[in-house]
């Protein structure tokens, strides 16, 4: 990489490595994974700088190598990590205070953490970055009718994943006061 491209390159990775660790941490779920997987991502795209057929688009290369590296180190670490219970996590009715909100956002993260990798990457495209299917098809090296298929099997998945908490926190709650301690 000559002195011109490695500044294009720091210019690049200074405008948009905030946007793009916003999507590395939505696919992990963790702060310290998503800088991991985007320094990753930012390392083969330096490698790969000067080759780059559009130079006036790397992020679309870079949101791909997030991606690709993002289904790589899960296929590395394997099951084992991941901890699953037959109970979802607690949902409330309304936010009222900021821990209600706190809470809300971590059984988003929760769910999102449940979906395929593909499908997870599809629905953080989409609704966190507002992209077009092209642009996700794009970035992801998939079809435009898979996307969509991805996006519909995805939202599926996540109404009902939040409909069964609903329910299951609403007959866990008494009926009446009685026998209650307060």
């Amino acid at each position: 990489m000559n002195a011109d491209e490695e500044r294009e390159f720091r210019e690049f990775v200074a405008a948009r490595s905030r946007s793009l660790l916003h999507s590395a941490y939505l696919l992990t779920g963790d702060w310290e994974q998503g800088r991991d997987l985007l320094q990753t991502a930012l390392a083969s795209t330096a490698r790969r700088w000067s080759r780059l057929r559009d130079r006036q688009q790397p992020e679309t290369y870079v949101r791909r190598a997030l991606y690709h590296a993002h289904v790589d180190r899960f296929r590395l670490l394997s099951w084992g990590k991941e901890t699953v219970t037959d109970k979802l996590p607690d949902s409330s009715a309304q936010a009222a205070d900021w821990a209600d909100t706190v809470v809300q956002r971590q059984d988003i993260m929760a769910a999102l953490r449940r979906l395929p990798k593909r499908q997870r990457a599809v629905i953080v495209l989409r609704y966190f970055e507002d992209r077009p299917d092209q642009e996700i098809a794009a970035i992801l090296g998939i079809a435009q009718g898979t996307v969509r298929s991805q996006t519909h099997k995805a939202l599926a998945t996540l109404r009902a994943a939040f409909a069964e908490a609903e329910q299951s926190a609403t007959t866990s709650a008494p009926a009446s006061g009685r026998g209650v301690i307060a």
